[in-house]
């Protein structure tokens, strides 16, 4: 049986004070806790002055902020940085201070691998989504997916030893049953107004992730394949009698605007949605 306490001196049962989104848009106050805090890079680029020492930042970088350390971000106007910040307490890894996150380089910063930066978006944005769902059970949702975080985090710090074998099966079925879910999800939701952000909400992914699994498993974007599911449907519902009027029609796939879905409409198919229903009467009028 392993070691239960195998990478800490106690049970691991973090306190969360908060988790939120920020763009950092205006100067901060150079300022510490006692407690811990996280910042996790979503986009754009910028720079934290910690303990008096520069770093740069950028989408998929980690900072923490150990209890007591001095802290402020340096605003960059043309990308500013979107983050993810959670303070907790109450934890104490091995060969660490308690409630603090000791790097083997002594900074402050992870940049982090294109696996870790896939694993650590998908726990910001199911907790973001989290805190707009007013959920029972919140705070523990939180506390979970935080917890979830540090591990991978402790992990990469002490070089934890993996199966050589994890991660391309392992991967590949996660890819695999996440494009399932979304095209799951486009098929039961195509008549209502959808953009990649709100599957990403959904979903409990970062849309660029989303973006590039969908078309590593399809070979087309996820709007795309809604267009196509739309198309489909309109094309269905224009081979029967009494099918309504062509703006009703676009209405019942999805499109409030009937140009834009009659243009689809003639891109994909070669003629418009009025010309391929009169053409299918008078098919089978013959």
């Amino acid at each position: 049986m392993a070691d239960e306490y195998d990478i800490t001196y106690c049970d691991f049962n973090p306190t969360v004070f908060y988790v939120s989104k920020v763009k950092m848009v205006e100067e901060g106050v150079y300022h510490d806790h006692d407690f811990t805090e996280m910042a996790y890079i979503l986009s754009g680029k910028g720079k934290y002055l910690i303990d008096a020492k520069e770093y740069d930042v950028e989408s998929g970088d980690l900072v923490f902020f150990n209890p007591g350390v001095k802290h402020t971000h340096i605003v960059n106007p043309k990308d500013p940085t979107l983050e993810f910040i959670a303070g907790f307490t109450d934890f104490h890894f091995k060969n660490m201070e308690p409630n603090s996150i000791e790097l083997k380089d002594g900074g402050c910063v992870i940049h982090t691998t294109a696996e870790l930066k896939q694993q650590m978006s998908m726990h910001c944005y199911a907790m973001l989504a989290e805190k707009e769902s007013n959920h029972v059970g919140q705070y523990f949702m939180f506390k979970s997916h935080i917890m979830q975080m540090l591990l991978l985090v402790v992990r990469e710090i002490i070089d934890v030893e993996r199966p050589t074998q994890k991660s391309c099966n392992f991967e590949s079925y996660n890819k695999s049953y996440a494009v399932k879910r979304i095209i799951k999800y486009l098929n039961e939701n195509y008549e209502n107004k959808i953009s990649l952000e709100q599957i990403a909400h959904n979903m409990y992914l970062s849309p660029v992730y989303i973006s590039k699994i969908f078309k590593e498993e399809t070979g087309e974007s996820p709007i795309n394949y809604l267009i196509k599911i739309r198309l489909e449907k309109a094309r269905g519902i224009l081979l029967e009698e009494n099918s309504g009027s062509i703006k009703s029609i676009a209405n019942q796939v999805g499109y409030d605007d009937v140009y834009h879905f009659s243009k689809l409409f003639k891109k994909y198919y070669g003629m418009s949605p009025l010309y391929y229903r009169k053409r299918s009467m008078d098919s089978s009028n013959k």
